[in-house]
């Protein structure tokens, strides 16, 4: 399982009940992967793992991998406590997925070989690849990334931390394991195209995009601006749609969510809003992001 392009991290659209509308996954899923998403990731942090039931992550996965018909590979979330995250890694699994991006232990703090046996035991319960999630509680060494890497099923490391050094050094440490060559790593920091030409330095080309769920064509502008090193299109891109966008995004935590949704609804996909203990957008805000979309466009000449 090889990644290309923008990794598409779809909303989890909620009818008017507050219930899964499966028919507007359906439509988000079908509207991005035609955009051109190199990977759907469903139910994952954009899509609200934190607020979905085991059976919603089940159904969320069916609807993706049902709408993407083998087009990109489908993975889903699995996280938190250990046998948790075994029977959710099975219900993607039976659901049909390509793989299971895994999300840490719930809250606690864990020594590395803690964090190592997590990742062994969820991984023993499915026969799908693996993406470890870094991020909150599990803060990986060099050493212990090596060690994941190396156990049976896990084929890569996406990382939310954000720490540039640590990562140079994982990166060069699970290189050296057997088959390292192949390991793959993500940027999945939120709007990682703020930190994507940073990422690319140390050898991590592939990221994932919020964008990407409710303006494809900016999200795709900007990679391939990104990967054919136009850095004047790159660094507009980054001063004029994405830092203000971040702005945007820090006033009130939890954004990095709910103003995903709002954009998607602005583009023309009314998907709902977000479960507690998220809060949706102001109007003020989600009329600021109207603009920030609307001049994104413009510099792309979209």
């Amino acid at each position: 399982m090889k990644f290309q392009g923008v990794l598409f991290f779809p909303v989890t659209p909620f009818a008017a009940d507050g219930s899964l509308d499966e028919e507007r996954l359906a439509r988000h899923i079908e509207a991005g992967v035609t955009a051109g998403a190199g990977g759907v990731f469903v139910a994952c942090g954009t899509g609200e793992f934190h607020a979905l039931t085991p059976d919603e992550i089940e159904r969320a996965t069916r609807v993706a991998v049902a709408t993407t018909g083998g087009r990109v590979p489908v993975l889903a979330a699995a996280g938190g406590p250990t046998p948790v995250a075994a029977d959710q890694a099975a219900r993607v699994e039976r659901a049909g997925a390509d793989g299971i991006l895994l999300l840490p232990p719930y809250l606690v703090t864990a020594p590395q070989r803690g964090l190592v046996r997590y990742v062994r035991e969820v991984t023993a319960s499915t026969s799908l690849p693996v993406v470890f999630y870094q991020r909150g509680t599990a803060r990986l060494t060099a050493a212990t990334a090596a060690e994941i890497a190396a156990l049976p099923g896990v084929v890569g490391l996406k990382d939310g931390l954000g720490d540039i050094e640590r990562m140079h050094r994982i990166v060069r440490a699970v290189r050296m394991v057997p088959g390292g060559e192949d390991f793959q790593f993500f940027n999945g920091l939120p709007t990682a195209e703020m930190t994507a030409p940073a990422y690319q330095g140390i050898g991590v080309d592939l990221y994932s995009s919020a964008v990407f769920a409710f303006a494809p064509e900016i999200a795709l502008a900007f990679h391939r601006a990104l990967t054919e090193g136009d850095e004047t299109l790159v660094n507009t891109l980054l001063d004029e749609f994405y830092a203000p966008l971040v702005e945007l995004r820090d006033e009130v935590p939890g954004y990095a969510v709910a103003l995903v949704k709002a954009g998607v609804t602005i583009r023309g996909l009314d998907v709902g809003g977000v479960r507690a203990p998220l809060l949706d957008a102001t109007p003020e805000h989600v009329a600021r992001l109207a603009k920030l979309i609307d001049h994104g466009l413009e510099v792309i000449g979209a």
